[in-house]
């Protein structure tokens, strides 16, 4: 039988979430990285490296995480299917609270945080099916489907693009509401056509059009910023 996100405290549920999330953007997992994703979560939790450490070796004990030497934590199946089902509930209550409730995108993540351990699989079936059993969330990060599966969208990062290059904002960070706050000033959010006009030199920002026709704008999108702004190319 597959373990049930229920069975565990919401801290090491969240452990679980953290490991996932970090691996899908292909970061290690450090016990300074997780202590710093989980004190974001719990503002009034004390944590430490060791507290960090000893909910590894307690999840490991149990079956949810591996370590592997230079490598780090890394889940288990066991891990994965929790890590699934509670960004599954993470990724639709997003969606259901901009599509439905009418929140900004930059509201979401804190929003679904306080709920994502506590709505039923009914209330998850339900909420699937009035937003038309979506793949991506506001965000652009992909839903994980009922059963655990998890479409593989091919993107780059924008500030990979060659001058000239067409594209679609496929998907950005939803880490820092302040991050998407700006983003938005820019017209900048999955769906979005841009082009790279110019990379300027000595690391300056990106030269961006953002939009189509007589709706584009020109946008100076810096180095760092564009490196988190995921899309895929488009074929003219």
């Amino acid at each position: 039988m597959a373990p049930d996100l229920r069975e565990l405290s919401p801290r090491a549920v969240d452990c679980l979430k953290v490991v996932y999330k970090l691996s899908e953007r292909g970061d290690r997992v450090t016990t300074s990285a997780m202590r710093e994703r989980l004190a974001a979560l719990e503002p009034s939790g004390q944590l430490s490296d060791a507290s960090v450490t000893q909910l590894f070796k307690w999840l490991s004990e149990h079956g949810y995480l591996s370590h592997t030497p230079y490598r780090g934590v890394e889940l288990t199946q066991a891990g994965l299917h929790v890590a699934l089902e509670l960004v599954r509930h993470h990724r639709l209550l997003e969606l259901f609270l901009t599509q439905v409730m009418g929140y900004s995108w930059d509201m979401v993540d804190a929003e679904a945080e306080r709920l994502e351990h506590v709505i039923s699989e009914e209330f998850e079936d339900r909420m699937d099916a009035m937003l038309g059993f979506p793949t991506v969330d506001p965000h652009g990060d992909p839903i994980p489907s009922k059963t655990g599966e998890v479409a593989q969208l091919e993107t780059q990062p924008l500030s990979d693009l060659e001058p000239g290059t067409d594209a679609v904002v496929r998907r950005v960070s939803d880490d820092d509401a302040a991050l998407l706050r700006y983003l938005a000033t820019l017209g900048i959010a999955p769906g979005t056509p841009v082009r790279l006009l110019e990379r300027t030199p000595f690391g300056g920002p990106l030269r961006v059009q953002v939009g189509e026709g007589a709706q584009s704008v020109e946008r100076a999108v810096g180095p760092q910023l564009a490196a988190g702004i995921r899309v895929a190319t488009l074929e003219r």
